[in-house]
């Protein structure tokens, strides 16, 4: 999932523990009457449509505000959603999920068809689902998103309106973790055809069956609010009745509003985390996100020079970033894959599949490679674009980079700060040279960063590509599916195969440092996916 790097980094704050301290908690009593959650992000929502929403902010709300056939809870573990049970086949390939009767907000029934029609809805090619690639593990997924057949030969199907039945081309581990992500949540088919092109783009042309609603959202605002919802199943155990949003890209500000009790929570980079290491209030929560730069291979011969990329890479020293810069928790990345998502026999995935020389600096060999590239593609010096967020983190960030490769020589590197949605839809469109990304794990496995990367991926952005990285990724996707240890082993040969040719530039694994009021409490964090879940989050008195 594609994250915002607003919260990573940001001008230095220098506030005393003392002064917070005498803060408090914020909420007075009247405020744990209202349930009330005062709540920031660092960019603005930019869509509600489960089918196109790329980015966390997206998948946060839409977790909170939906609900698919599982969900998430503690540990990312999957638990009933609109399912109330569900079953597999012996071999692994057919999954049967008995729905519980519950309603979208509109009162009308959550059914079967609600799901068939969301999935084909998404892999139809018509609606350029970005995400429609999660969908490879349902039989002729691929085949409809080739436009080789019709979108009615997806392995969905509704038996009545509460069975819902899921034909896998093969059998797949994770997939019960699929079902619970956002991009496999029911969609209305009369509410989708009722809006049209506005389906989705503010609060009131959608409906919501999860536990909360959004009330207010104009598609635009950088504010935004969700209600609980009353016609969600499990309403009785929602305690919240109101969650306030707001869009704060300056972690100074956003502090100065934690601190006058005008947010619950909030974020901290910069300085600020060093400052508050030591409150009751603060939590430092590991992310399953790697930031890494893209550079764009279709467009410039330069940049599909592997020692250009590899010189690029070489030239960032990554731990002074993490401990000198950021300082919140994250740390120097080790690969695509973040550590800590996946084990085997106790080692991580990185300790089979680290590459030290695609993510450690080296000046002098990055030097000469640089200027072995410059030779080679025919050049005396090289001027490139470097993209990012308008964030102070995502300019602060492009910054350091900046300064990095300045010391390569022969280099000119220009930053383009834009603001969030924009930046996402220059990277897709390939409108950049180089740009600074980010991706979060959907679910709590490798394949969920490695998928991104193969050839004709609308993920992959720079269009690096190898035919032994897709090779590697297909067989752990299909024939060795049901092989644990082949598998496994074909993902570390696909990470490998990426560090190796520095198809990108892996930068850091994000920790998230953040001040929560003491009255907070039942807030449930996912390391994957979308991150928060506020269901059983409420005001203590």
């Amino acid at each position: 999932m594609k994250i915002n790097s607003a919260v990573k980094l940001g001008t230095v704050a220098l506030f005393s523990a003392v002064f917070l301290a005498a803060c408090g908690s914020s909420s007075s009593s009247s405020e744990a009457d209202k349930q009330t959650l005062n709540w920031m992000e660092s960019s603005a929502l930019p869509s509600m449509d489960a089918s196109t929403a790329t980015d966390v902010v997206s998948g946060e709300t839409m977790n909170n505000t939906g609900e698919g056939l599982l969900r998430f809870g503690k540990n990312s573990k999957t638990l009933p959603g609109v399912a109330k049970s569900y079953s597999k086949s012996k071999d692994g390939k057919t999954y049967t999920f008995n729905l519980r009767k519950s309603k979208w907000s509109n009162g009308k029934p959550v059914t079967a068809k609600d799901f068939v029609y969301a999935w084909q809805r998404t892999v139809n090619p018509k609606t350029a689902s970005q995400y429609a690639y999660m969908y490879a593990q349902v039989k002729n997924a691929n085949a409809i998103i080739a436009k080789k057949k019709p979108v009615s030969s997806l392995g969905i199907k509704a038996e009545g309106n509460y069975k819902v039945v899921v034909t896998l081309t093969q059998a797949t581990s994770y997939f019960p973790a699929l079902v619970a992500s956002p991009m496999f949540f029911p969609q209305s088919q009369s509410v989708v055809e009722k809006y049209g092109k506005k389906y989705a783009t503010t609060a009131q042309d959608n409906v919501y069956n999860g536990p909360f609603k959004l009330t207010y959202w104009t598609g635009t605002s950088d504010n935004w609010t969700m209600s609980k919802n009353a016609s969600y199943w499990n309403a009785k155990n929602v305690k919240l009745k109101k969650i306030n949003v707001k869009t704060i890209k300056d972690p100074q500000t956003a502090l100065s509003q934690y601190q006058s009790g005008k947010l619950d929570a909030t974020y901290l980079s910069g300085q600020q985390p060093k400052n508050y290491k030591h409150s009751k209030q603060y939590v430092e929560r590991k992310s399953a996100s790697t930031f890494y730069i893209e550079m764009n291979e279709k467009k410039d011969t330069m940049m599909k020079n592997k020692k250009a990329r590899q010189a690029l890479s070489l030239a960032i020293d990554r731990k002074q970033f993490v401990n000198k810069v950021l300082q919140d928790g994250s740390t120097a990345a080790d690969g695509l894959v973040s550590t800590g998502l996946a084990t085997k026999n106790g080692k991580d995935f990185n300790d089979d599949a680290a590459v030290p020389s695609a993510t450690t600096q080296d000046l002098t060999k990055a030097k000469k490679l640089w200027k072995e590239a410059l030779k080679e593609t025919g050049r005396s010096n090289y001027s490139l674009t470097l993209l990012a967020d308008d964030t102070p983190a995502g300019k602060n960030s492009a910054e350091f980079v900046q300064s990095q490769w300045a010391k390569l020589g022969n280099i000119k590197v220009t930053n383009s700060n834009l603001p969030f949605k924009t930046r996402l839809s220059r990277s897709q469109n390939g409108q950049f040279d180089a740009v600074i990304s980010a991706w979060g794990a959907d679910f709590p496995d490798p394949i969920s960063f490695l998928s991104l990367f193969t050839s004709g991926n609308s993920y992959n952005n720079g269009k690096w590509s190898s035919s032994a990285y897709d090779k590697y990724v297909k067989a752990a996707s299909g024939k060795d599916a049901n092989n644990a240890d082949a598998r496994w082993n074909d993902m570390v040969n696909a990470q490998k195969t990426i560090l190796n040719d520095q198809g990108i530039i892996p930068v850091y694994q994000q920790g998230k440092a953040q001040l929560v009021k003491s009255d907070v409490k039942g807030l449930i964090y996912f390391p994957t996916g979308a991150n928060w879940d506020f269901s059983k989050a409420y005001i203590s008195k």
